[in-house]
């Protein structure tokens, strides 16, 4: 019975995503929750899905939940992008219910700050005035509300889900309001952990409010044209992972991590892609020395660009991190697209995770 009710819900979420790919919903929507959190997953270039089993895996794979070391877990991440331009960061906590349930809440906020409004930079007169610039910030935020639990179900299984709000602005110009769903589950084999991620399952709908009252005039006289209020969606997208863990002479181990991002909205940027999906791989490495000190390597987001001379090359974007845990803290650092392989900029991370237990 247990297994019916999973394949129906799998090949309805494929209906489900092959409805949306049909309609004229856009390819990249809530991108800032594609960015990903925690240093060292993206040391790993975001191959995390089966190794998650701390806070994190609210936000990459929430079934990850019911491995938590200690009953509490906390984390903090804080990343800039575009030269400080913009800053991305996380916070998490989550908890163990008991010994085959957890919960856990996830705030996400990537925001640009102090952009100028110069609207009025001319005064009535027509005159030059700076004094009149005012500054305003456009942010994303995401909230993830996460329970998972462990299953008797194909020899024992852990499963879990996101229930998520997101909240987007402009200013005072334009704000969204929307809703989405997560499903995921893992299994652990000894040393091999498999895990399936389903994004935004229903499709997240996002719906905009734009104040047209305060660009109105200014659009009008620019000859653009005035936004009205709209829904977008996001569209479902299915994430597989794999991952051993290799036991070293004892105080040296090594992770191997991969992940296959699907998307069913047609062809894509990606290694493997046809007319109806595209499947990025991304590939990460962890090598330990007694459990506390780290370093990792990772690559992903393979594209095929086109050169000045028409030919076309691929580029790639490798990872950097290292990590050092002492007693129940961890401090991690990655460094994105080193050797600037890869045409997105590269940025540093930093995370802090803590976890305890009732008695510490």
């Amino acid at each position: 019975m247990h297994v019916r009710i999973v394949i129906a819900a799998i090949l309805g979420w494929l209906c489900i995503s092959n409805s949306f790919a049909q309609s004229n919903t856009p390819k990249y929507s809530n991108e800032f929750l594609a960015i990903g959190v925690n240093a060292r997953a993206l040391g790993m270039a975001s191959a995390f899905t089966s190794v998650a089993k701390d806070v994190s895996a609210g936000y990459w794979n929430p079934s990850g939940l019911t491995q938590l070391e200690y009953k509490y877990d906390v984390s903090l991440m804080h990343a800039q992008y575009f030269a400080g331009i913009a800053n991305y960061d996380y916070l998490g906590f989550a908890t163990q219910i008991d010994s085959a349930s957890a919960l856990a809440f996830s705030v996400i906020r990537f925001g640009i700050d102090d952009i100028p409004d110069t609207r009025f930079l001319y005064d009535a007169n027509g005159a030059l005035n700076y004094d009149n610039i005012q500054f305003f910030s456009a942010s994303d935020y995401a909230f993830l509300f996460s329970y998972a639990r462990k299953v008797d179900l194909l020899g024992g299984i852990d499963i879990g889900g996101n229930a998520k709000i997101i909240y987007r602005h402009a200013g005072n110009f334009a704000s969204a309001w929307g809703y989405g769903l997560d499903l995921s589950a893992s299994k652990s084999i000894k040393q091999l952990n498999l895990a399936i991620m389903l994004k935004d399952i229903t499709g997240t709908y996002n719906s905009w409010s734009h104040n047209t009252e305060l660009v109105a005039d200014i659009y009008t006289q620019t000859g653009n044209v005035i936004p009205e209020n709209s829904i977008e969606i996001t569209l479902p997208r299915a994430i597989l992972g794999a991952s051993y863990q290799f036991t070293i002479k004892q105080k040296f181990g090594l992770l191997v991590a991969m992940d296959l991002e699907t998307t069913f909205d047609g062809k894509r940027n990606t290694v493997i892609k046809s007319n109806t999906i595209s499947i990025d791989p991304k590939m990460g490495i962890e090598a330990s020395y007694i459990s506390k000190f780290f370093i990792r390597f990772g690559a992903g987001q393979f594209q095929e660009i086109q050169n000045f001379d028409r030919t076309t090359s691929t580029v790639y974007q490798p990872n950097f991190g290292i990590g050092v845990k002492l007693q129940n803290f961890n401090i991690d650092y990655a460094l994105t697209d080193i050797g600037d392989q890869a045409e997105t900029p590269y940025s540093h991370v930093i995370s802090l995770k803590l976890g305890f237990d009732d008695k510490k």
